[in-house]
């Protein structure tokens, strides 16, 4: 690399930077970031870089390293841990986000081929940026969060699927398609069975060895992920494929999840080789053509989505609430449909313009439900009237309580590891339990304990007390470490002239102080209890606290 482009790079890397920090101070995703200085320092803006070999190098690089995680942190745990609901949400999500996207495509006017790829790249969401957004709102572990990520490790599954066959059969042709076919069968199969034979005996004896290191885990890491990559595309598959099964056959490591996170940081900065190639080579020439098309996709995308997914979810006996903060996670287009798109491009099968309209369209759909996700309770709120109906399509889950609980002592909501102790202890203390949550794996397992009726509602629903036999239960007892909901479920329990005990749960002191004065008869901080127990049993171990020591 000469002066002239080392200085180049230098100004690249400056104005991403910068823009970096404008795009953070308006909460944007830096993918974002990254396609708009591939525009503006491109040939259709300042001309100071133009797609290259080396460009496009370090471009499959980041992409190899994407995938490579992905493949890494696969946890099909999690799809089972999250029931069907994963699975009905995310094949369902992609079937009817690909038909209606087809034919709005073909409303648009484009061909059969190029309206294909926009309809599969309208399908598949960001798991970057959604697990980066729900993490900073704590909401990973909420209901929603645990559906939503299950549901996008199907879309992975899928696109890399989408992805194998594209590599495989995408440049056969004619009389050669049956040769394709089996050639494509004994080469992958071959792929398979040597990882498999790699994962099993010479892996699990090497990593250990190379994890003495944490420099060499890193090297020996991408260096695993870029080897079987270029042996992937040796035999006829793309780069990201081998990328991919490499991280799948180094995830039932030990060391997966400290390769990974290491991996992150070099994963992201490789990325930006691929977004600012993909801003450089964006076409604008259609531009006044695109813009109708890429606003007709977007809203669709925006408003389409998450319907589907609400849809499917209150289908499944699911809230409208659940179903709606679910379903905003799904209003963007995902880097996976970029790099789709361009593996479309080296095919041949769509024009520079497709993906420019795919690009365009995902720029705007990241942008828009970065915002619908960060305010999506605020969103709720003000749409939740429209959502209320919904609900009352299965009145048998809204009246299961009247049905299933004639004779109870104490009402427990929230089903959560602290809920789940308090419901056993109370039930085998001989009290008639009922216990209620908005998950139905939670409910469906509480069902088991002798003593325990179970109930599918909210405590932020006021309409359901109204079906609680609260004219029996001496206690309501909330599990619940959310101000919001106790003191939703305090005034309800007050208006519906509830006389019983009510006993709330909180974190940290200002909360159960907050909610005493909302007229809770008594607080549970679990923290505070944890502590002056272990301070208890430290004295019963210990004795008193002895001198000071000599001075």
């Amino acid at each position: 690399m000469g002066a002239h482009e080392f200085l180049t790079l230098a100004l690249v890397l400056a104005v991403v930077a910068a823009l970096g920090l404008v795009g953070n101070l308006l909460r944007q995703p830096l993918i974002v970031v990254f396609i708009a200085v591939g525009i503006i320092v491109g040939p259709v803006g300042l001309g100071w870089i133009h797609p290259s070999g080396t460009l496009e190098l370090l471009a499959q690089v980041g992409i190899a390293l994407l995938l490579f995680l992905v493949g890494l942190r696969l946890d099909l745990h999690l799809i089972r841990a999250t029931g069907p609901v994963a699975l009905a949400t995310g094949l369902g999500q992609i079937v009817f986000t690909s038909a209606v996207g087809y034919g709005l495509a073909r409303l648009l006017g484009m061909d059969p081929l190029p309206a294909l790829y926009v309809a599969v790249a309208l399908t598949f969401s960001s798991t970057i940026i959604i697990v980066k957004l729900l993490s900073d709102k704590r909401e990973l572990d909420k209901l929603h969060g645990r559906i939503a990520i299950g549901f996008l490790i199907v879309q992975d599954i899928v696109v890399v699927l989408v992805m194998i066959a594209l590599a495989a059969f995408g440049q056969a042709s004619g009389d050669s398609v049956p040769a394709e076919i089996l050639q494509v069968l004994w080469a992958g199969g071959g792929l398979l069975l040597g990882l498999a034979l790699l994962s099993r005996y010479v892996l699990p004896r090497l990593v250990p060895l190379v994890a003495r290191s944490q420099e060499l885990l890193v090297l020996f890491g991408v260096a695993y992920a870029v080897s079987v990559a270029a042996l992937s595309e040796s035999l006829g598959f793309s780069a990201e494929v081998g990328a991919f099964l490499a991280g799948v056959s180094l995830a039932s490591t030990d060391y997966r999840d400290a390769l990974g996170a290491r991996l992150v940081s070099l994963r992201d900065f490789m990325l930006l080789f691929f977004f600012l190639e993909l801003g450089a080579n964006l076409n604008f020439a259609d531009a006044g053509r695109q813009i109708t098309e890429a606003a007709v996709l977007s809203v669709f995308v925006l408003v389409g989505n998450p319907l589907i997914v609400l849809v499917i979810m209150v289908l499944m006996r699911y809230p409208a609430r659940v179903g709606f903060l679910a379903g905003l996670t799904v209003a963007q287009i995902s880097e996976f449909s970029l790099i789709f798109a361009a593996l479309g491009l080296g095919l041949g099968h769509i024009d520079a313009g497709t993906v420019s309209l795919i690009t365009v369209v995902g720029l705007i759909t990241i942008g828009g439900s970065t915002y619908m996700i960060l305010y999506s309770h605020q969103v709720y709120r003000w749409l939740g009237r429209w959502l209320d109906p919904l609900d009352r399509l299965f009145p048998d889950r809204r009246h299961r309580a009247e049905q299933s609980a004639r004779d109870v002592d104490v009402i427990v909501y929230g089903l959560g590891r602290f809920g789940r102790e308090v419901v056993t202890r109370v039930a085998a203390a001989g009290y008639r339990v009922l216990a209620v949550d908005f998950d139905p794996q939670k409910v469906s397992a509480a069902t088991e304990q002798d003593n325990v009726t179970t109930a599918f509602g909210s405590a932020e629903d006021r309409d359901f007390l109204e079906t609680l036999p609260l004219g029996r239960a001496r206690m309501v007892l909330s599990a619940i470490p959310s101000s919001r909901a106790d003191l939703v479920l305090i005034h309800g329990l007050r208006q519906h002239g509830y006389e019983g005990s009510i006993v709330l749960t909180a974190l940290d002191p200002a909360l159960a102080e907050q909610l005493r004065e909302a007229g809770a008869d008594h607080v549970v901080e679990p923290y505070r209890a944890g502590a002056e127990s272990l301070v208890g049993e430290l004295r019963e171990r210990m004795g008193p606290p002895g001198p000071a020591g000599p001075e």
